[in-house]
């Protein structure tokens, strides 16, 4: 990939964030504290609390995927330029030796590896994933709905304190079941952010979108996307995805052998990017914790309108 310059950042705005808790890295990593900390952990409260809407069962994965698993929906040839691998020295002591014997840490920074061992781990892209991994095989005689948060890693061609990153937290709460199964949950998981973004005044605009793929045009489902799209945003500021609905019809199912009774089960899923929601609402409502919305209880809200429980 040709690199690219990310776009500037205003100074005044970075610096209140600073005050508020963000340390950044040029990597493209985050680290929180104090308000933007507690903003974040309200935000995933929200989130788990739509996902009572359903009862979604919820779920806690490692930072990896087995690359074998992963490439079983083609993950490492769909995107191959995000993909974050997992690599280590090899165990070898003469390996070993000779890495100690050499600078370990180069003048730029970069570690002077020596021999690496087989790579079989990619950092987890999407938490969604563990979830039909982590289900594999299964057979469901009712629609399953689960939840999980990770730590996502995506290699990305510029970096932007919230806005971008190269490690991120993602929420997701997912459908298992019937293609009619899985187009309910998403109908009504769209009016139930509707309603939410509402309640905390989040003015957000959907659009339909493609997932980043490498060579899309090259890539039949890129191609399929466009075609019938199943990938919908919701944006602030015209370019800013904070959460997405997405209709993957029967790939996961297939391809992680999970059916739903007879036939290979269809799944949805709803995702958040918390960093994104920190970068949405300090910006929408400024940089005075006193000001935020209380998103929880907007939440809680949203669910009680919805009958409180799995609808």
């Amino acid at each position: 990939m040709t690199a690219v310059e990310a776009p500037a950042v205003d100074p005044v705005r970075a610096a209140r964030l600073a005050e508020l808790g963000l340390s950044w890295q040029p990597s493209g990593q985050a680290a929180l504290r104090g308000p933007l900390l507690r903003l974040a952990e309200e935000c995933d409260r929200a989130f788990t609390t739509l996902a009572q809407i359903w009862q979604a069962d919820e779920e806690r994965h490692p930072a990896s995927l087995p690359a074998q698993r992963l490439q079983r929906v083609d993950y490492l040839r769909s995107f191959p330029h995000q993909a974050t691998l997992a690599a280590r020295l090899a165990e070898q002591e003469a390996n070993l030796d000779a890495f100690l014997d050499g600078p370990v840490l180069r003048e730029d920074g970069t570690v002077a590896v020596t021999e690496l061992a087989a790579v079989t781990q990619v950092l987890t892209p999407a938490a969604c994933y563990h979830l039909f991994n982590d289900h594999l095989g299964e057979t469901f005689d009712a629609p399953r709905y689960l939840t999980t948060r990770n730590t996502c890693f995506r290699n990305e061609r510029y970096y932007v304190p919230l806005r971008r990153l190269s490690s991120f937290t993602m929420r997701e709460v997912v459908c298992l079941g019937t293609s009619a199964e899985v187009v309910d949950f998403l109908e009504q998981a769209r009016a139930a952010l509707d309603a939410f973004f509402e309640l905390v005044d989040l003015p957000l605009e959907w659009l339909t979108a493609t997932d980043p793929f490498f060579r899309p045009r090259a890539n039949p489902r890129y191609i399929m996307q466009r075609v019938e799209p199943v990938k919908h945003e919701a944006t602030y500021g015209g370019d800013l995805a904070i959460a997405s609905i997405n209709r993957h019809h029967d790939h996961f199912g297939v391809n992680f052998e999970l059916t739903r009774g007879e036939e290979p089960a269809h799944s949805g899923c709803v995702a958040f990017g918390i960093e994104r929601w920190l970068f949405a609402i300090t910006d929408r409502h400024g940089t005075d914790p006193a000001d935020w919305p209380r998103l929880a209880d907007a939440a809680a809200k949203v669910r009680s309108g919805l009958g409180g429980g799995r609808v």
